[in-house]
């Protein structure tokens, strides 16, 4: 079966990102494929480089780029929902001005046309956060 993941909240705000890379482990674990996750809203958070949690919690980003890097995830970040939070690729960040970007490895910035890809594309489209 072919799964997409929508994830609509940040990594530290609301359980929907733990649930999230639970859910994309435990379907990449039973042979499934994951054809995208598509990072909206406050789920754009996920994404950024510069979050630093403390030592002894987790590091929802990192473990986003460790399982992209492992199965070849499509992480996306909706283009609108991350300039509106400070969020920017490198081609973005010079677009807009801006010294530097900080988005985290793995991920890239599009837009909605790849969320509605994936519905399209894929058997389910799953979603977290409201």
């Amino acid at each position: 079966m072919k799964i997409s993941v929508l994830v609509n909240e940040g990594p530290y705000q609301h359980q929907s990102a733990d649930t999230a890379i639970q859910f994309t482990k435990a379907v990449l674990a039973k042979g499934h494929e994951i054809f995208r996750v598509f990072f909206y809203h406050d789920g754009v958070n996920n994404g950024t480089r510069y979050a630093v949690p403390p030592q002894d919690d987790r590091n929802i980003t990192e473990q986003w780029t460790e399982m992209a890097k492992e199965h070849n995830l499509d992480l996306v970040i909706c283009i609108a929902a991350a300039q509106r939070r400070g969020i920017l690729d490198e081609n973005e960040a010079k677009r807009q001005g801006k010294e530097g970007h900080n988005m985290a490895d793995g991920f890239r910035i599009s837009g909605l046309g790849q969320l509605i890809e994936a519905g399209i594309q894929s058997d389910r489209m799953v979603i977290f956060g409201d």
